[in-house]
């Protein structure tokens, strides 16, 4: 069986995004947009505050981890200092480490995966905007392992230090992500919270497994052992959207990923499962608001 999460990241041409170190002292506020990633931002030392529009200040200490989905956000010594945009402090090569006063009283480092143009939102839209890996959840020690490993390629600078913290970058997202499938309950909405129901797991799996096959529900349902009422009522429930529909949409995220490296539109509409170009053509169109030959 396959694994759907893996597939994802995988066909949706997933970019590792720089990692990154803050040490600050006194009074500072640096303020991040969102755009279209995947993000961790995580405490190393010492405590600050994390600002999200509508939302109380969340106060943020050591062994803090956060993941944030496209959302504008904003960390900082004191919720009242006005804050200043941090990209732009890090914008060029080698600006990796930005040092904000002549002490090191707190230090944060980010890092994490953004995605193909136009491709982001299948994995963005299933997970909350905002979400504070629990030191106490069952994924808290992996995800301290790694970023302790992340915290010493940037700090080192050794041979080969970039390639190590992208990859361990990585890790860390697929790891704040297992921490956040462990801690949802049965009620979370989402493909990817979905995975932790075993039989919409598998469902899900079969479809990634061989996207080109004429699924129906019927195929699917005796496939997990459930009938085709219960399979289509609780995959809905689970993953947000009927089989059939989160078939159509994954397939249509990967047809815009192959057309936009160039492939052939008749040999996309093949590897995604359309007998007929017209056919596929539609429902790209109505899910993408373009034509194939367009992305292309």
């Amino acid at each position: 069986m396959s694994d759907p999460f893996s597939d994802v990241l995988a066909a949706l041409g997933t970019q590792s995004v720089r990692g990154t170190r803050l040490e600050a002292a006194g009074d500072w506020a640096l303020s991040f947009d969102g755009r279209g990633r995947l993000k961790f931002v995580a405490v190393v030392k010492g405590c600050c505050w994390l600002l999200l529009a509508g939302q109380e200040p969340e106060r943020l200490c050591a062994g803090d981890v956060l993941l944030l989905s496209n959302i504008r956000y904003t960390v900082a010594s004191d919720p009242a200092v006005e804050a200043v945009d941090g990209m732009r402090l890090y914008e060029g090569p080698g600006r990796d480490t930005v040092r904000l006063g002549e002490a090191c009283d707190t230090v944060m480092i980010g890092g994490g995966s953004g995605f193909a143009d136009g491709c982001g939102s299948f994995v963005l839209d299933a997970l909350p905007a905002f979400l504070r890996v629990e030191q106490t959840s069952p994924g808290a020690a992996a995800v301290a392992r790694t970023l302790e490993a992340l915290q010493d390629e940037v700090r080192l600078g050794a041979v080969g230090g970039p390639l190590v913290s992208e990859r361990l970058a990585e890790i860390l997202v697929v790891e704040a992500v297992r921490a956040h499938v462990a801690a949802s309950s049965a009620e979370s909405v989402g493909w990817i919270t979905a995975l932790a129901d075993r039989r919409i797991a598998r469902a899900i799996s079969l479809m990634h497994g061989d996207v080109a096959r004429r699924w129906t529900v019927p195929m699917l349902a005796r496939e997990t052992g459930m009938s085709r009422s219960a399979l289509t009522e609780r995959f809905a429930r689970r993953v947000g959207r009927p089989p059939m529909e989160y078939l159509t949409h994954w397939r249509m995220m990967l047809a815009q990923r192959k057309l936009a490296t160039g492939e052939a539109v008749a040999t996309v509409a093949t590897d995604v499962g359309y007998r007929s170009q017209s056919a596929f053509a539609h429902a790209f169109k109505r899910m993408t608001g373009q034509t194939p030959r367009r992305r292309r």
